[in-house]
């Protein structure tokens, strides 16, 4: 999208160089790269890199309104509430896709997903380094937003994941960590800030105090980084643990699990920007849509694009018995815009925010890039294929 920098990178690629920088990913940490990084950076120009602050400043517009919990309570299911909710998300991520505005003709972002949940947030300040050992990254560029650098970047994630607490004290909990897809960025999170992944059968529970074992020895927990999905728990049933993260425990959270809830699908239809296409609850519905082809369904209660049906009829619709858990959103048309060595390349953009507790706004850290050449981003429509996969936006200064 800057020409000048896809045109010198392009020009120096070769598929060589790009497997060298994947088997530097793997010298540096073996057998840990569990999914696709593709074979380029999004170079992002400063008119679009505007658009998007703008589009996620309307987000966080709407999660500031004094209403906000109120309009989202039913968000949680009961079950899965967990005690001592925070004021506000700690982490906000916010997925785009690049569109082209069909008026005006320029590029702007459109609003698929966000999430109170955090994402790859070491990974992503890491992979910037690995394009730019590898392959000619220009000066003006840089993935870094509303921080200065990598080492503001990593000041305000120490700041939030550690708060007042040591690292031994803070654990990043996932079920069966090592297995994880994203594997990766937990060995980086216990590199960068010192915070080690624990599996959630590993949890020691004493009374209201939690514990983990390291060397022989019990150590307390006093803060949880979460990166566990209820989705994924849902999937063993059979699953044995000391400690449900239901449980009213003496913790603090980085990331409180109850507003993976509240920032997510459900908050779509509460959206109103010019940056975001319309949202419907379905249920809310009294009459479909006329121009259902243009519109996709989303179930509300689910992670990473399960479930999501491209192509509906009223016949369909009418046929779910359960349409309070499901949303229509209009469709949005990616436009190709990164040029690839055989065609342009769809994309989209995640944009990272960290809201440590005390502080009254969030920070835009960086961003996550996303390529796709399927009809979806997801991994599944984009198998076997080149110039895909996860990757990292460098904005225009």
């Amino acid at each position: 999208m800057i020409s000048e920098a896809r045109e010198a990178f392009n020009a120096v690629f070769t598929p060589a160089k790009y497997q060298e920088m994947l088997a530097d990913i793997d010298r540096q940490f073996p057998g840990m790269l569990d999914f696709r990084v593709a074979e380029t950076p999004i170079f992002v120009p400063a008119t679009l890199r505007d658009k998007l602050v703008a589009a996620g400043q309307d987000i966080i517009d709407v999660i500031q309104q004094p209403d906000f919990k109120a309009l989202t309570e039913a968000a949680i299911p009961p079950h899965q509430r967990v005690p001592h909710e925070d004021e506000h998300a700690e982490f906000l991520t916010f997925d785009f896709a690049v569109c082209r505005n069909a008026t005006t003709g320029e590029l702007e972002p459109q609003l698929i997903e966000m999430q109170g949940f955090p994402s790859l947030y070491a990974f992503q300040s890491w992979l910037p380094t690995i394009f730019a050992a590898h392959f000619s990254v220009p000066a003006y560029v840089s993935p870094y937003l509303q921080v200065a650098n990598y080492d503001d970047y990593r000041h305000e994630i120490h700041r939030l994941l550690l708060a007042d607490e040591q690292p031994e004290n803070v654990i990043l909990l996932e079920l069966f960590p090592e297995k994880q897809k994203t594997r990766i960025d937990f060995v980086l999170t216990e590199k960068i800030w010192g915070i080690k992944a624990v599996c959630l059968t590993k949890i020691k529970k004493r009374g209201r105090e939690l514990f983990y074992e390291q060397d022989g020895q019990l150590i307390k927990i006093k803060r949880i980084y979460n990166r566990i999905i209820f989705d994924e728990l849902a999937r063993y049933e059979d699953l044995v643990t000391e400690f449900n993260l239901t449980d009213d425990v003496d913790v603090t959270w980085a990331g409180h699990p109850n507003w993976f809830f509240r920032i997510s699908k459900y908050t779509l239809p509460l959206i109103k920007s010019r940056f975001a296409p319309p949202s419907f609850f379905l249920d809310k519905l009294s009459v479909y849509p006329a121009d259902l082809e243009n519109y996709v369904l989303k179930p509300l209660f689910s992670f990473a694009g399960a479930g999501v049906r491209l192509h509906v009829t009223a016949a369909d619709l009418d046929a779910l018995t359960d349409k309070a858990n499901y949303l229509l959103q209009r469709k949005v048309e990616y436009e190709p815009v990164v040029q690839s060595p055989d065609g342009l390349v769809k994309c989209e953009i995640r944009l990272l925010y960290s809201w440590p507790r005390p502080d009254a706004q969030p920070l835009l850290l960086t961003g996550l890039g996303r390529l796709s050449r399927g009809e979806m981003i997801g991994v599944d429509f984009n198998r076997d294929k080149d110039w895909v996969g996860g990757t990292t936006p460098l904005f225009e200064r």
